[in-house]
């Protein structure tokens, strides 16, 4: 792994380096979601290829604004839930935490699917790194993107995530809901904030406690980066006692002057994952791509790849999700076998 600014203090190598993951992961997000907040360029189009599409009968959309009033923070949120009757409390929880320059309606291709086939999907929007900091004096975008990688605003992802569950558990928000089944997943920036939740153990973010949320039964994290200066990843990773699944390609490179992390990146963290612990995880690497692929962008890492990386990940994160549910990897193997000409590597460990 690559470090930079070896001679800078730990704080600033760990803010230079969001800042660095925000330049390309929040470009990569810069026209997510099926209803953009403000204009998007007209070379990124959405994920609204046919490939991609779930069929709109088989889900709802719900919004919701809400407010932390005690960190004067909004925290907005779009749930997904299957258009079928369900009955109260039968429907495990995926809460989503997008990357740098995301909003709530963002990933929908993953959302859309997961609620159609019969899991509720919240995708919790971050004020402080959402798309805004796109928007504005391009001359203060620097600064705006400083301000999205602050410890404060990682801190406040983490509990931004905490918020919205407590929100959507409250009596009447959503009744069909089941509390004992909630795993948390993300992208890039997002990857980092799930695994925070998940239990991973940064010194310096915990100083008033643990950001542990011991109702997440399980994560799912895409492009994870690593906590770059934060110290030894097995120390911070090796405490997450729940079953993971980690998903990548061999092109999920971030790559600017003065800065790389790419698949090895990725890997360290997999192995770090859990190490103390006997939880199951899972690794899927895709042949090539790119960072951006996972987001809602058609075409970055491949025209023809990109619609079915996007198929193929929301159909591993379902298989995940169903093999939580049985106990059995069957569905797990399944997939696997089905998608092999695209996939580098598939690894089930204790599983």
């Amino acid at each position: 792994m690559q470090e930079i600014h070896r001679n800078g203090s730990v704080i600033e190598r760990f803010k230079l380096a969001l800042v660095l993951v925000v330049t390309l992961a929040g470009f990569s997000s810069l026209a997510i979601g099926d209803t953009p907040v403000g204009p998007a360029p007209a070379n990124l189009p959405l994920a609204a290829d046919d490939t991609v599409a779930v069929d709109a009968t088989r889900y709802t959309a719900r919004n919701f604004d809400w407010t932390d009033t005690v960190r004067g923070r909004n925290v907005p949120a779009r749930l997904y839930l299957p258009a079928t009757s369900h009955s109260p409390g039968s429907l495990p929880l995926v809460l989503f935490s997008h990357g740098i320059g995301g909003s709530r309606e963002g990933y929908g291709y993953f959302g859309r699917y997961l609620a159609a086939h019969g899991y509720a999907s919240l995708h919790v929007q971050h004020v402080g790194s959402d798309r805004q900091v796109w928007f504005g004096n391009p001359f203060s975008m620097v600064s705006r993107l400083s301000g999205a990688a602050q410890e404060s605003e990682a801190l406040n992802r983490a509990q931004d995530v905490r918020f919205a569950l407590d929100r959507i558990l409250e009596p009447g928000a959503s009744p069909l809901i089941d509390a004992r089944r909630v795993v948390v997943a993300g992208h890039s920036y997002g990857a980092n904030t799930a695994m925070l939740v998940a239990g991973a153990r940064v010194d310096s973010l915990s100083r008033s406690g643990s950001l542990k949320d011991p109702r997440i039964s399980a994560a799912i994290l895409i492009s994870a980066p690593p906590f770059y200066g934060m110290g030894d990843p097995k120390k911070i990773l090796s405490g997450i006692d729940i079953p993971t699944l980690h998903i990548t390609a061999t092109a999920d490179d971030i790559q600017i002057p003065g800065y790389y992390s790419g698949l090895p990146d990725r890997l360290e963290i997999f192995r770090a994952m859990g190490s103390d612990s006997s939880a199951p995880k899972v690794l899927a690497v895709f042949r090539e791509g790119s960072h951006s692929m996972f987001t809602d962008r058609m075409g970055t890492g491949g025209s023809a790849l990109n619609p079915r990386v996007k198929m193929a990940t929301r159909q591993l994160a379902l298989a995940f999700l169903d093999a939580l549910q049985s106990g059995s990897p069957g569905a797990l193997q399944h997939w696997s076998t089905t998608h092999a000409d695209i996939v580098a590597t598939f690894e089930r460990r204790a599983w």
